[in-house]
């Protein structure tokens, strides 16, 4: 088994780095390999929804910044973690855009998979960020991981945020879980459970 990890921060080893290698050290512990993908400081372009993707199979625009290199890896991978530094009490604009499409062009790869967020801030808009993170796997069917408080880490630099004791027990905490919650659904499988029923898909408009 394995997860794919998402750095959303332009600091390569920086801050929300540090978070998720913390998580992806405990997935390793307990036996699930780990990937981080570093979207990087390039700039990365918004969704500009022309329903391209449907036909090419793909984002058209995710060769020039990572989005179909993400989304190929999400195919193999058996869940997903989101990490972003926090951006005026938001998740920071890169990984925004990059998760508008690689959710729109590829979201169906990640459907039934579990899912998780991190946030890093010097010291607050943690929760506004992952309140905005968290909906995209909540739209997408995925099972929500969580630890035991909310997943955050504070600090200004990397050696603040391994400082935050309780931000890394967090991390761990949400690494084992994550293991805990694929070896599961592993076990359902094996005895036989299958996915949700799906329904056609039914859109109703507010106007009429």
């Amino acid at each position: 088994m394995k997860v794919l990890l998402i750095n959303g921060s332009p600091h390569k080893e920086g801050c929300t780095y540090t978070a998720l290698k913390e998580a992806a050290d405990a997935l390793n512990r307990e036996g699930i390999d780990t990937e981080i993908f570093q979207v990087g400081a390039e700039c990365v372009r918004g969704c500009i929804g022309c329903g391209g993707c449907a036909k090419a199979g793909k984002c058209v625009f995710g060769d020039e910044d990572g989005v179909n290199a993400a989304v190929e890896r999400m195919k193999e991978a058996d869940g997903l973690i989101i990490g972003s530094p926090v951006h005026y009490a938001s998740a920071g604009g890169a990984i925004t855009s990059f998760m508008d499409r690689f959710f729109y062009s590829g979201g169906g790869y990640a459907a039934h998979k579990p899912g998780a967020a991190v946030v890093s801030a010097r010291r607050a808009g943690t929760t506004a960020a992952l309140d905005q993170l968290n909906k995209y796997f909540m739209i997408n069917e995925m099972p929500v991981v969580s630890s035991q408080y909310w997943n955050m880490v504070h600090g200004n630099t990397p050696d603040e945020v391994r400082q935050d004791a309780e931000g890394m027990q967090i991390m761990r905490t949400l690494g084992r879980n994550m293991a805990w919650l694929l070896r599961s659904i592993e076990a359902g499988k094996a005895a036989g459970v299958c996915l949700p029923e799906k329904e056609e898909r039914a859109r109703t408009n507010f106007i009429r």
